[in-house]
């Protein structure tokens, strides 16, 4: 379509995939929440604890000594020295000077190497119910998502679904875990039988471990720990949920040597390089305050009990949380679609919940609590959704 005003362009003159991509069903309903002042939220995953002492002392003190100029590309050489020395924990060995890169962030992490990787025509399998960052910006590459449905096997991506979705035009696997939104891990078990199955295929793996500090019961299994994985695999790190830094946008790329010098030249070009004094915080997160992760895991895990033995009772289907801050409940039974069951309770309750099919079709008949709040929050929370399914459960229907 043409411009009505000559040389004024319309929206119809804009990149036609931007224009089909979708608000986050997260965020939209997130900001639908604002106009109940009254709400009690447990939507966002934004951890509730304050960013250590020792990131934001190391923060001013940049500011004051003047730190505010630009880094190198890939970010300050201490700074990925310390991310080196934290994933061996995982048992990873990156190599500071050429396999890391400090990015804004996870999410723009995953957006570089994303589109360091795809072409248009190409395919990208995603584990669903997932997280909705993905999805835009693999449309935006000119490649198609491939959701694998992984309700019935309990919300773990297996190798007999991988394999009957595997085509020749499959480019890269995400495996997002430990996951958003259900909780769910993949055990040792699991990483080798989808190591085994990708090891001689051509594609990449993207594996977002975001969340990897805050497993409960087992620790996290990178798949870029297995034989001949490292190769193919990019991972997505950082410290937003490990030390409460959302805001402070520092992730970590790590990828072997060629596929690192191709994305710093994404990265580059996109903002040149992360904040400085955001990155001299990380530092001292990761050295200084090396052991918030386990503190606030402990807490995570006596909030998670206490939200699960709550449901329980209300004899409400949930997934068991293994990681992260989230429980995935089940709302079937309600024969309510997730986002009017989510309008409904905020409406009745002024309580908030992220409805299900904010993390594709496949969330659908779930919404997704999250436990990164106070106890009395959640368990404010919690009364208000025992009193709308009590008052649910009275109806004459």
């Amino acid at each position: 379509m043409t411009s009505l005003i000559k040389g004024i362009p319309m929206l119809n003159d804009l990149n036609e995939a931007v224009r089909e991509i979708q608000i986050s069903g997260i965020r939209r309903f997130f900001n639908l929440v604002a106009g109940f002042p009254d709400a009690v939220q447990l939507t966002l995953g934004q951890p509730d604890f304050p960013t250590p002492d020792a990131a934001k002392a190391a923060a001013v003190k940049a500011i004051e000594e003047n730190q505010t100029t630009y880094t190198a590309n890939a970010g300050m050489l201490s700074l990925r020295k310390a991310v080196s020395e934290t994933m061996q924990s995982y048992g990873l060995c990156y190599d500071q000077n050429t396999e890391i890169i400090v990015t804004t962030g996870a999410s723009q992490a995953i957006d570089v190497a994303l589109r360091t990787i795809l072409q248009p025509g190409d395919e990208v399998i995603l584990p669903a119910p997932v997280y909705p960052g993905y999805e835009p910006i693999i449309r935006l590459c000119g490649a198609t998502p491939v959701f694998i449905d992984t309700r019935d096997s309990d919300f773990l991506l297996t190798v007999d679904q991988l394999e009957a979705h595997f085509t020749e035009t499959t480019k890269a696997v995400i495996l997002p875990y430990p996951s958003n939104p259900t909780g769910r891990i993949l055990s040792k078990d699991d990483v080798e039988k989808i190591a085994a199955f990708l090891h001689d295929k051509n594609v990449f793996v993207l594996a977002d471990e975001i969340y990897a500090a805050l497993c409960f019961q087992n620790n996290h299994v990178s798949i870029a720990s297995e034989p001949r994985m490292k190769e193919k695999t990019i991972v997505v790190q950082g410290v937003s949920k490990s030390h409460s830094m959302t805001g402070w946008r520092i992730g970590f790329l790590l990828a072997p040597e060629p596929l690192a010098k191709q994305m710093l030249k994404v990265h580059q070009y996109n903002v040149a390089c992360a904040s400085s004094i955001s990155q001299h915080a990380a530092l001292a997160a990761l050295t200084e305050a090396a052991g918030a992760p386990d503190q606030m895991r402990s807490v995570y895990q006596q909030r998670a009990d206490y939200v699960c033995q709550r449901l329980t009772a209300m004899d409400l289907d949930f997934v068991q949380p293994e990681g992260g801050f989230y429980v995935f409940v089940g709302i079937q039974k309600f024969g309510l679609k997730s986002e009017d069951f989510a309008l409904q309770l905020l409406e009745k309750e002024n309580l908030a919940l992220i409805p299900g099919d904010a993390f594709s079709t496949y969330g659908e008949g779930y919404v997704r609590l999250s436990f990164a709040y106070s106890m009395e929050a959640l368990a404010s929370g919690l009364d208000r959704l025992e009193a709308f399914v009590t008052h649910f459960a009275s109806l004459d229907r």
